[in-house]
């Protein structure tokens, strides 16, 4: 399971990003933002890198290891765009396979990007999915 992070804001300039070589999806400035926000409090992260379905990180600390997806919905008129992004718990197969080392409700890393987003006053309408596939 991952744990699903909407919000709108106009806080983000995507003209400024990389372009995305495989999809013209945002979520390059969302990360970089997130990555300074979150390596001021020990978590270790990669540069934004380019997916199918937008830009992820990996990032990790306190024995996890994780995957921070972030896309954007740059189809509108206005500079205001709906973000989402998706935190994932890195497991082995032997993990899955014994059930252990699963995303809990109360992920550190996951609430600690909710904290870093909720905190933001230019960021609306946070929504966050803790049951997500």
């Amino acid at each position: 399971m991952a744990h699903v992070i909407t919000f709108k804001t106009a806080r983000f300039d995507i003209s400024k990003e990389t372009p995305n070589p495989i999809n013209p999806i945002a979520g390059e400035s969302v990360l970089k933002w997130l990555r300074e926000e979150i390596e001021k409090t020990g978590y270790r992260a990669t540069e934004p890198d380019t997916e199918d379905w937008g830009w992820y990180m990996d990032v990790e600390a306190d024995g996890g290891s994780y995957l921070v997806g972030a896309s954007g919905d740059a189809d509108t008129s206005t500079p205001v765009i709906d973000w989402t992004l998706q935190v994932h718990k890195t497991r082995s197969m032997k993990d899955k396979l014994l059930g252990r080392n699963r995303m809990a409700a109360d992920d550190p890393l996951s609430a600690l990007i909710e904290r870093i987003v909720r905190a933001d006053g230019r960021i609306a309408e946070v929504i966050v999915d803790r049951d997500a596939p």
